[in-house]
């Protein structure tokens, strides 16, 4: 019997985990929105973060 992945690759820190989010087109595993979410503008890490959602691109909107 074959195996499935249910993995997905993180936008933020690129290792295969199972949960997570999706934001727009990217997915983002569950420690790293913790880590964002309680990361204060002030620290290094969040420049790190705003550089990787950057990233992001938004689904076009057909009318």
């Amino acid at each position: 019997m074959e195996q499935t992945n249910l993995n997905e690759r993180c936008g933020i820190c690129e290792d295969e985990k199972e949960t997570g989010i999706h934001l727009y087109n990217m997915f983002i595993c569950s420690e790293c929105e913790h880590n964002i979410i309680h990361t204060e503008p002030r620290e290094k890490k969040y420049n790190y973060y705003l550089q990787k959602l950057k990233n992001i691109s938004k689904p076009k909107l057909y009318s």
